[in-house]
């Protein structure tokens, strides 16, 4: 609108009309004025805002999408080929394209800024992780592309070292690298952990909280359904609930083989249950980080973790007094944290002592806190996404 009404105004004024010269040097200086401004408006322009694509390319891109950033995805049909959403967020437009379709060098590439999200678990999904950077290395090379950030499924002892040649403190072009679990070279500036969230793969939905979530008595003291594996300390979990008769008061469902797909009649008996349930019973698998701790948040049950460091490369718990679970502590989760499943006989006794009311206030503060967890993390991303690829204001 302002540069119309420059031009307009420009073309009004006619200096042959004008009997006095003054005039005519008036109307030339306020002209150059605004034409000053709109250039300096512009290049503030430039400075403030920011356009990042987001490259969906491992489930956990759903859970930044839909659950932290609260956004759309088109088509909502969770098989179709290409999905796509749009949203602006502190200086930045984002957008996001997730599915099977998006292919490296077939699609638009519509931002300088990329955010690329990558299955790192294990050696195949490392592979075609691999393709992304190349393809992303050359959008750099070719100047398609100016900043790239790795939002990365880690690998679940924190095996991540495939990744570190690609970082720009390596040599590499990536600049920034949010990363799942306790992995110990997460330094704050340009490696962040980054929270595992809900098992999107298994299309675990966005859950609005309602007045009968909150209020309602809940037929449960605890649940879990899972797997059981051979020699774990869930083996114990199953014991210690078997011997006082506390599966009886638990919706206990375990099972001897994972199962990476539920079926649609299992997946409503898991959220039946975590809605059913005061409490989720949370030990530990191949780390101590799992889906089932942010879904029983979305629920409002609280979880009750088995707080031990699991095998592998995550964080040395002598020297990371915090760890495992390194994030999710230092945003004061409200929790129940216990080293030893020797430790849940006194903890169901407690509950059962409860009133529904002191119930109904933990699950508000567990739902709230767990509201506020997600709106940090967005607003973590955004920050950090601006500041390093927005140009500094220096000189």
């Amino acid at each position: 609108g302002f540069l119309d009404h420059v031009a307009l105004g420009n073309e009004e004024w006619n200096p042959w009309e004008g009997d006095e010269r003054n005039e005519l040097v008036a109307s030339q200086q306020r002209y150059e004025a605004n034409l000053k401004m709109i250039k300096n408006a512009r290049a503030h322009l430039g400075e403030t805002s920011l356009r990042v694509q987001i490259w969906g390319k491992a489930a956990i891109g759903l859970y930044l999408w839909q659950h932290i950033f609260e956004g759309h995805l088109q088509p909502a049909d969770v098989t179709a080929q290409w999905r796509e959403g749009s949203q602006k967020a502190g200086k930045i437009y984002f957008s996001f394209i997730t599915g099977p379709s998006v292919v490296p060098g077939y699609f638009s590439v519509e931002a300088e800024n990329v955010v690329l999200v990558l299955n790192g678990r294990e050696k195949a999904k490392i592979t075609y992780a691999t393709q992304w950077l190349h393809y992303a290395q050359t959008l750099i090379q070719t100047h398609k592309i100016q900043h790239i950030a790795v939002v990365l499924l880690g690998n679940e002892q924190c095996n991540n070292e495939w990744i570190q040649p690609y970082l720009k403190r390596h040599g590499g072009f990536v600049n920034l690298l949010f990363v799942t679990y306790d992995y110990a070279l997460v330094n704050e500036e340009d490696i962040f952990q980054w929270p595992l969230g809900v098992a999107t793969y298994r299309n675990f939905p966005v859950v609005e909280p309602s007045w009968s979530m909150l209020h309602d008595p809940r037929s449960y003291l605890c649940n879990f359904l899972g797997t059981v594996y051979k020699n774990s300390s869930r083996e114990t979990l199953m014991e210690i609930l078997k011997q006082d008769g506390l599966d009886k008061l638990c919706w206990i469902a375990a099972r001897e083989q994972w199962q990476p797909q539920e079926t649609n009649e299992s997946f409503k008996n898991y959220q039946d249950a975590l809605l059913q349930s005061d409490l989720t019973l949370c030990p530990v698998g191949i780390n101590t980080e799992c889906y089932r701790i942010y879904e029983a948040c979305s629920y409002g049950s609280l979880p009750v973790i088995e707080d031990v460091m699991t095998p592998g490369d995550c964080r040395n718990s002598s020297m990371y007094h915090s760890a495992p679970l390194q994030l999710l502590k230092t945003m004061g989760a409200p929790f129940i944290f216990i080293k030893n499943w020797k430790e849940l006989p006194a903890v169901l006794e407690k509950e059962k002592k409860m009133s529904l009311q002191e119930k109904i206030q933990r699950r508000k503060k567990l739902i709230e806190w767990y509201q506020n967890f997600k709106a940090w993390m967005r607003q973590k991303f955004i920050n950090t996404l601006e500041n390093s690829f927005l140009p500094s204001d220096k000189g």
